[in-house]
């Protein structure tokens, strides 16, 4: 069998939970939920989804996305949850020791981003946070270090898996990164109503960081939109919106309204991805739906 996820920390930790209860006989296969829905993804009969989107091809499917339910039968979880890695645990009671319920509880944590100030602004004294946010797939895809987790993960504390050489150089990289991402958010964010838009387009290479600090920049903001090129396809516009952590107040069911623009995820966050001759009519109806911040649910 083989493992078919994402590369987040939601991901990471589905991966670890599946190698301990299944037979997997083949290294990870690390995608994004958009080349799923677009049928990019050469899915086999015998892998096991976990934190994306359905295909009808896989033995097993778990996830927790608002977007990817479904209402045909199928072997696995689904359930609107704080993480599918939760799902995942809950499937298999019993099977597991009492150390992955902690790295469970972190993935609720961190994936729904039930996180406080104090880890938002100093993520280097909080360890799964830190080590969540070593976790990128923006620019250069290190599959070789999610895999590299994997493995800790199944064996290490979390105390040792960053004590890893490896890993210890990602966390350094990560706080010089936020560092610099204070620095650009303050530069390209401006406030329309209740929303902040950050718009990095105007860069050659966006920059990244921790995604929950715009939310303690801008405060008067309920709803954050990030736009820029996607890293690895110039040619595409990458969005991502999320409901402010802080600000509670929007409306607006992020994942259904990005349904409608190739995207997806759940009622507080969700991201899509759209060629860039669409942006023209996309982003003004994207922006105009989070200004009005109606609440709109499928029927």
């Amino acid at each position: 069998m083989r493992i078919v996820t994402r590369p987040d920390f939601d991901g990471v930790v589905c991966a670890v939970l599946l190698y301990d209860v299944e037979e997997i006989t083949a290294p990870v296969q690390w995608v994004e939920p958009g080349d799923i829905q677009k049928g990019l993804v050469e899915i086999e009969s015998n892998d096991i989804i976990a934190n994306l989107p359905y295909d009808d091809r896989c033995a097993l499917w778990f996830d927790h996305h608002y977007t990817n339910r479904i209402d045909r039968p199928f072997i696995g979880a689904y359930r609107e949850a704080p993480s599918a890695a939760g799902i995942i645990y809950a499937h298999y009671p019993g099977k597991y020791p009492e150390s992955r319920g902690v790295l469970v509880a972190a993935a609720d944590k961190i994936d729904s981003a039930d996180l406080t100030m104090d880890e938002v602004l100093q993520p280097e004294k909080y360890d799964f946070v830190l080590l969540a946010m070593t976790i990128s797939n923006h620019e250069n895809p290190d599959v070789a270090y999610w895999n590299r987790l994997v493995a800790l993960l199944r064996e290490k504390t979390v105390e040792a898996v960053l004590a890893d050489a490896e890993v210890r150089q990602n966390c350094n990289r990560v706080i010089q990164e936020n560092k610099v991402y204070r620095e650009q958010l303050n530069r390209y964010t401006r406030v329309q109503e209740k929303v902040a838009v950050t718009d990095f387009r105007s860069l050659d290479k966006a920059p990244v960081g921790n995604r929950f600090l715009v939310y303690s920049l801008f405060p008067e903001a309920h709803v954050h939109i990030r736009i820029s090129h996607d890293a690895r396809q110039p040619e595409w516009i990458a969005i991502n919106v999320g409901h402010s952590i802080f600000n509670p107040g929007c409306r607006v069911n992020v994942g259904l309204l990005l349904s409608d623009y190739e995207g997806g995820g759940h009622p507080g966050a969700g991201a899509c991805r759209f060629h860039v001759s669409k942006v023209d009519e996309y982003l003004p109806r994207i922006i105009e739906s989070l200004i009005k911040n109606e609440a709109i649910e499928t029927a």
